[in-house]
């Protein structure tokens, strides 16, 4: 049976998958400091769409 290694995605340090309740993080720090990443925006997509203008009425589809 081979483990699977990888790296953690917050302290890179190898962590292996098998056993370890925190993968794929090789701690409960490291899964909490991406929690905290995720809470505080740190992960958001940004929007690159510009709004309508307020003089445009926004377009309706109906069918």
């Amino acid at each position: 049976m081979s483990a699977s290694f990888l790296k953690c995605p917050i302290c890179k340090k190898r962590t292996e998958k098998e056993g370890n309740a925190f993968f794929p993080f090789c701690s409960e720090r490291c899964r909490l400091a991406d929690l905290g990443k995720w809470l505080d925006g740190a992960y958001a997509i940004p929007d690159t769409q510009t709004p309508p203008s307020p003089e445009e009425p926004e377009s309706e589809n109906n069918y």
